[in-house]
């Protein structure tokens, strides 16, 4: 059997079926690891499954120069915590969850949509403080969110995900940015900008992989684009969009409003963020259902399955 290392704590399930087939380390820890642990699980274990805030970047695989680790199964499908170029030099393969969370992730995104638009977080924050004094006819108005225009940056699954419900659920019109074009089962119009299509939507969601081509890339420029009424959502990755300059556009009345269920330096929370009230912050939400997490993590084992096998990598980073 090949030695696994499963780095933070799974559900239950998922376990049972990795002792059932590798020599199991469990770290049965929320904490994320150490870099000394990282460069422990290189030396030690012949496959790793890591996940989000295990820090696996160049130097580690520099500190390893010949590591017994063939494989990196990350749970989750983002893996900018893994540099992929670094793994693969030192010949050690990645492997990702992607279709493990379209939906759940989906599901996040259309209800930050729902609660920034329609100041769900403010409203409950007013009632539990007893703040709130009875209903009058123009209290607490937001965005009517049906029949809005709605952006999708990156219309990968998660991206077509969320255009399919707010498209069928809320009557939106549905634009969107992406490398290429998409065929689609529903009506949207490809943008051939950011900042084109900042400025004609009501809502524009950030649904992008993470990598060193999109850090930053919802930039001051992009915000300045967004109309004044606009809001801006994110499911992906936190240093997607630049924090600082989210702050600015949200503290001048430059947009509306955000929803965000990921941060740039996760996770640390700027105190400005937290005391905005037009800002609705999520502890990452996005598939946390055990359902999902279970699934997750059996895509997982199936490319380390595969790879103790010789087998080709279901869901092979390249």
């Amino acid at each position: 059997m090949l030695k696994l290392l499963i780095t933070r704590n799974l559900p239950d399930s998922v376990i049972a079926t990795a002792r059932d087939h590798f020599d199991l380390t469990y770290r049965d820890s929320p904490d994320v690891m150490t870099r000394a642990e990282m460069e422990t699980s290189l030396r030690d274990h012949d496959v790793v499954l890591p996940t989000l805030g295990d820090l696996y970047r160049a130097e580690v695989f520099a500190a390893v120069p010949q590591p017994r680790c063939k494989l990196l199964a990350n749970f989750g499908v983002g893996y900018n915590h893994i540099d992929v170029a670094a793994a693969t030099q030192a010949g050690i393969a990645v492997t990702n969850t992607p279709g493990a969370v379209t939906d759940a992730t989906a599901d996040i995104g259309l209800m930050l949509m729902l609660m920034t638009c329609r100041r769900a977080g403010e409203g409950e924050r007013l009632v539990r403080a007893g703040d709130w004094h009875g209903w009058h006819p123009v209290q607490m108005l937001g965005l009517h969110m049906s029949g809005k225009t709605v952006g999708i940056v990156g219309m990968g699954r998660i991206g077509q995900a969320i255009a399919k419900r707010a498209h069928f659920g809320f009557g939106m019109t549905v634009k969107y940015v992406n490398r290429s074009a998409k065929d689609v089962p529903f009506p949207a119009t490809q943008i051939a900008s950011l900042t084109e299509l900042a400025a004609q939507v009501d809502v524009l969601v950030i649904a992008v992989p993470a990598g060193p081509e999109t850090h930053h890339l919802i930039t001051a420029d992009v915000l300045s684009a967004m109309r004044p009424h606009a809001h801006l959502v994110n499911i992906a990755r936190g240093d997607i969009v630049d924090e600082i300059a989210l702050i600015n556009a949200l503290q001048t009345g430059q947009i509306a409003g955000a929803g965000l269920d990921v941060y740039e330096f996760e996770p640390r929370v700027p105190q400005a963020l937290i005391d905005m009230e037009n800002v609705t912050l999520l502890p990452h939400l996005g598939t946390a259902a055990l359902e999902v997490r279970t699934d997750m993590g059996r895509m997982a084992l199936d490319n380390l399955i595969a790879f103790s096998k010789g087998q080709d990598l279901p869901n092979a980073v390249t």
